[in-house]
């Protein structure tokens, strides 16, 4: 079978994109990928949780593929949004990477080693709360552009110390300036973070047999329980909201936070059981009713005021 994987153009989407065809190759597919830009792509001088963030990287991909240009796409999970318009579906969600966040710096071995005012970058609201939550007098400046022009700037010295994905760094090979991965109880990692999402056509069946053996039972059971509650709270991709589940067994653990940008207040929730979304239920409700709610209403409203995308 003939398919066209539909990717954003970046090394690490490009990575991604190649890893899902060659995996179809051994299925016998013949496969093709066609690059296309997105408006998160195209906005390179604003920091994500200032412009209206949902759908920013997956839009024109979908765009092709309602119109037939692409057979399926190729997406990191946590830029899709948690409610997809009704042309489309998730057909499989690979094995996934580690979800945890990392410190790199070619000087500084931990959070809690950064001097006073140490110079770090981060692009995500969700990171940066956090960081303010543990260290106040750190100096967070946005930091966009891929992975490589990142850690060009960390390496000039522009930045002390910056965060990014492991998994990002993992599936490129480059984490030679890793100095810690964070766990969960310091930073608690974006919903989907460090899984792929495979987007095709509602209803087509062929395409969906085909990609069907790149789907994960943990994969789907674990992010599907923090896209749940990331859906419960109105998030998108750029929101001060983290989410962490793991599946043991049948039982699902799900961790989550809600922080107000300035880091100020960091709520923290968890529960288990066996339900993916009455648990993300419980969770998010919790989150709401201790303050999470106003928090939520400020973002939002401060998103709503951006500037509209070009």
């Amino acid at each position: 079978m003939r398919l066209r994987i539909g990717s954003r153009g970046s090394q690490l989407a490009l990575w991604q994109a190649n890893h899902v065809a060659e995996r179809l190759r051994g299925q016998g597919h013949e496969v093709e990928i066609r690059v296309l830009h997105t408006t998160g792509d195209k906005i390179l001088d604003v920091a994500l949780s200032k412009v209206g963030s949902k759908g920013m990287f997956t839009r024109e991909i979908e765009q092709a593929l309602e119109a037939g240009e692409i057979d399926l796409a190729v997406h990191s999970l946590k830029d899709v949004p948690t409610l997809l318009s009704d042309p489309f579906e998730i057909a499989a969600i690979p094995e996934r990477e580690d979800p945890r966040d990392a410190l790199c710096s070619p000087a500084y071995s931990a959070i809690d080693e950064l001097p006073g005012n140490a110079r770090v970058g981060t692009s995500s609201l969700r990171r940066e709360s956090q960081l303010r939550a543990l260290r106040p007098d750190l100096d967070i400046h946005p930091l966009r552009g891929n992975v490589d022009t990142r850690l060009r700037k960390l390496e000039s010295g522009e930045y002390d110390a910056i965060v990014l994905a492991i998994a990002g760094l993992r599936r490129l090979g480059k984490t030679g300036l890793v100095a810690r991965v964070l766990s969960p109880e310091v930073l608690c990692p974006a919903a989907g973070q460090g899984a792929l999402a495979i987007e095709i056509r509602a209803g087509d069946g062929k395409v969906s047999a085909a990609v069907s053996f790149l789907d994960d039972a943990r994969a789907r059971a674990e992010t599907g329980c923090e896209r749940a509650l990331l859906g419960r709270l109105g998030g998108g991709c750029q929101v001060p909201i983290g989410a962490h589940a793991t599946l043991a067994g049948r039982t699902l653990r799900l961790a989550a936070v809600v922080a107000s940008p300035d880091g100020s207040t960091v709520l923290k929730e968890s529960a288990s059981g066996d339900d993916a979304f009455q648990l993300a239920e419980s969770v998010a409700q919790r989150l709401l009713a201790t303050g999470g709610a106003q928090i939520l209403e400020r973002v939002y409203g401060r998103v709503a005021e951006a500037p509209a995308q070009p």
